[in-house]
C-alpha cells in the first residue's frame, strides 16, 4: 500500500500545538502530516515511522470516517495514551515487517531533495597530470 507525506501541515501544526510538542506527525488516511520535521528526518526513525502506518492499516481497516469516530470516541472515553489506536501504534513500533507492506509516493519536491543535482559538464573536474 502506498503512502505519502505531507511536510509543514496545518494540521500537524495544531495537533503538535494541542500535544504541547515541539515536532508531530499525524496521520489522515494514507498521508502522513509532518510540523517541524522533515520526511528524511522522519523516515530516519524506524519507530515512528512504524507508529504512523500502524495508524494507516488502521485506516485501511475501518475506513476514513469508521476510524475518525472510534478514535475519536476511545479518545474521549480513556483519554489519548490509553486509546486503543495509540496503544496498538505503540506496540507496533517494535514491528520490523510492518514497513515491508507499505510504500513511500514522495512528491516532486521531495524526489528531488532525494536526487542530486545534474552536474554541468563544466563542473567536472579535470585531471592534469
Amino acid at each position: 500500500m502506498n503512502y505519502r507525506i505531507r511536510e509543514n501541515s496545518f494540521w500537524a501544526r495544531l495537533a503538535a500545538k494541542k500535544m504541547k510538542s515541539d515536532q508531530m506527525a499525524m496521520v489522515f488516511g494514507r498521508t502522513i502530516h509532518l510540523y517541524n520535521t522533515d520526511h528524511r528526518e522522519f523516515l530516519s526513525n524506524p519507530r515512528w515511522l512504524r507508529h504512523e502506518l500502524a495508524h494507516i492499516r488502521q485506516y485501511s481497516e475501518l475506513g476514513f470516517i469508521g476510524f475518525l469516530w472510534r478514535y475519536s470516541i476511545e479518545s474521549i472515553k480513556k483519554g489519548y495514551y490509553q486509546n486503543r489506536f495509540e496503544v496498538e501504534a505503540r506496540a507496533a513500533e517494535y514491528d520490523h515487517q510492518l514497513e515491508e507492506t507499505y510504500t513511500f509516493q514522495p512528491n516532486r519536491k521531495q524526489l528531488m531533495a532525494a536526487t542530486p543535482p545534474n552536474r554541468r559538464q563544466t563542473d567536472v573536474p579535470v585531471h592534469r597530470g
